[in-house]
């Protein structure tokens, strides 16, 4: 078991950065990372993300920041432009991992800056933070294959705990995705227990949306048409 007495927070961020400094460091270069300091950070992540909201309540100024998808030096050219925490404060929308050849680089840097500046650096979850997609789109294999399973098992633990939306200066609503048309207000949002898997509209209800889209019929996040979202 994993505890803090196995992660230096400040010199895996050194090395995590070191491949965006160092003269000669090829493109896609693998950190030097071991499976301890990682389960370690998502142990310390995972308390951090259940001790903040799931919805959560942030003043501007910060830099609202879309999908990285393992596109590792990417986010480093992002940081080079808009700087480094502390630097500058920002707000992540999901879809870290998946499809990019080094979303362990990239989530485990996030994951880092998330516990060294807490109330600065904020992350919600994307679609791709859910173990039944990122078991197929790659993120599974990149863990299987640099550790092991169990370590993938620990990142989805932590990925259960992630905040869903942010609600900058009360006036800029931010999530990943579309809201489920069941939701009908910002407390619906509050009261979402966490841990807990990413939340799917029921069966009868996907389908009668998929039939309305196919039938020319408006069928807005699965609500019938002429009435409320999420009403019956």
């Amino acid at each position: 078991m994993s505890n803090d007495a196995d992660l230096n927070i400040d010199s895996l961020i050194t090395r995590l950065l070191e491949v965006s400094t160092v003269r000669g460091c090829r493109p896609g270069k693998p950190v030097t990372m071991t499976e301890a300091e990682i389960r370690a950070l998502c142990h310390k992540s995972r308390e951090i993300f259940l001790s903040q909201p799931i919805l959560l309540e942030l003043e501007a100024p910060l830099k609202i920041c879309g999908d990285i998808h393992g596109q590792y030096n990417d986010l480093l050219r992002l940081f080079e432009y808009g700087g480094f925490p502390p630097e500058a404060n920002y707000l992540f929308l999901g879809d870290y991992v998946d499809r990019g050849k080094q979303s362990l680089e990239t989530i485990c840097l996030l994951l880092a800056y998330k516990v060294k500046y807490p109330e600065n650096f904020f992350l919600l979850r994307g679609n791709h933070e859910c173990a039944s997609i990122n078991r197929i789109y790659g993120f599974y294999d990149e863990c299987k294959r640099r550790f092991s399973i169990k370590l993938w098992k620990t990142f989805t633990d932590c990925f259960n705990c992630l905040p869903i939306a942010a609600l900058i200066d009360e006036k800029i609503f931010c999530c990943h995705g579309g809201l489920s048309p069941d939701l009908q207000n910002m407390e619906q949002i509050r009261r979402v227990m966490r841990p807990t898997d990413i939340l799917k509209p029921s069966e009868k209800k996907a389908k009668y949306q998929y039939q309305g889209m196919n039938s020319g019929r408006p069928a807005v996040g699965g609500g019938r048409p002429g009435t409320t979202a999420g009403k019956k």
